[in-house]
């Protein structure tokens, strides 16, 4: 397995209603490592690619609601395989708390 490296920023959502999270930069990220191995890093649950480096981003603050079935990882994909490049964002966050905020995407300001 070849080892192709990339910078990535993951966005750890601490609470989608109130637009609490906190961004962390990771240098040297193998995209060849699946997504599993990359979320066991992390400390386990759901990864979702916000923004890749020359494509628009959405106006949500936090995460957009929007196209799961694309954009959220898998785990059995490697990070490649997941669409992950140089100078992606990602959030990390718990799918029980995105899947409640999904039904009532209401912000506390």
């Amino acid at each position: 397995m070849s080892s192709e490296k990339v910078t990535i920023t993951v966005r750890l959502v601490r609470s989608f209603e109130h637009r609490n999270f906190r961004p962390v930069v990771y240098h040297d990220v193998n995209v060849n490592q699946s997504v599993k191995e990359f979320l066991k890093f992390l400390q386990n649950d759901a990864l979702k690619i916000i923004h890749q480096a020359h494509g628009a981003k959405s106006n949500d603050l936090v995460v957009s609601l929007d196209n799961d079935d694309q954009l959220m990882l898998k785990e059995a994909s490697t990070l490649k395989e997941a669409g992950v490049a140089h100078e992606t964002e990602m959030a990390f966050f718990k799918r029980e708390d995105y899947e409640t905020f999904k039904k009532n995407p209401v912000a506390i300001w």
